[in-house]
């Protein structure tokens, strides 16, 4: 089962909602910062500057939209080697 690392670049994220909007399972905007951050479910590291996590494989094409609508790219995939 293929697995993808999540990052979002707090620092670079406007807060327009649209990750949240696009793939509510995966992205929030957080109460700390009013940031996008990954949601408390696959989140494996949240902090002002960044928040990283860990999906499932069906989840791929959901987070690649919200990636892909990013506005100022602040959402990257990565695919995790087993």
């Amino acid at each position: 089962m293929v697995k993808y690392k999540v990052i979002v670049d707090r620092q670079t994220c406007i807060a327009c909602g649209v990750a949240p909007s696009l793939c509510p399972e995966v992205f929030v905007l957080g109460e700390d910062t009013g940031r996008n951050r990954v949601t408390q479910k696959y989140a494996t590291e949240t902090t002002e500057d960044i928040s990283t996590g860990v999906i499932p494989e069906e989840l791929y094409e959901c987070v690649k939209q919200a990636a892909d609508a990013c506005p100022v790219g602040a959402i990257k995939i990565e695919e995790l080697k087993e």
